[in-house]
């Protein structure tokens, strides 16, 4: 299934690719919640990772404009969850991505991986 996104969800899954981030997931959750249109969800090695793969989605988005509404869990940053709006990034390290398994909880939500979505 191939999915043309907004230029910044796109922006975002690079950024996170960037730094190496993996196991990327993109929720497409328009239909379930009035939360959000969709949860990028990213996986990192370590505390360290986490970081860096929020440090660069932020610098990355706010080069076309935009900043997060709110982000939390950066100091632990075990699992640091970043609020743009209609887009909700979720950066786990893996052992926290494994144990809240948000594919699970979402899983009515159409699930696009990076590989498989074009790019505007």
């Amino acid at each position: 299934m191939e999915k043309t996104l907004p230029q910044h969800v796109n922006i975002a899954m690079d950024a996170a690719l960037d730094k190496k981030g993996f196991n990327l997931s993109l929720l497409d959750v328009s239909s379930l919640t009035p939360i959000c249109d969709y949860f990028l969800i990213v996986s990192a090695s370590s505390t360290i990772q986490v970081k860096a793969i929020v440090d660069n989605i932020e610098e990355k988005l706010s080069e076309i404009g935009l900043t997060p509404f709110r982000i939390e869990g950066k100091n632990a940053a075990r699992w640091v969850l970043m609020d743009y709006g209609d887009l909700v990034v979720h950066v786990f390290v893996e052992e926290e991505r494994e144990f809240y398994d948000l594919e699970r909880l979402w899983r009515a939500a159409e699930n696009y991986r990076h590989d498989v979505v074009d790019k505007v």
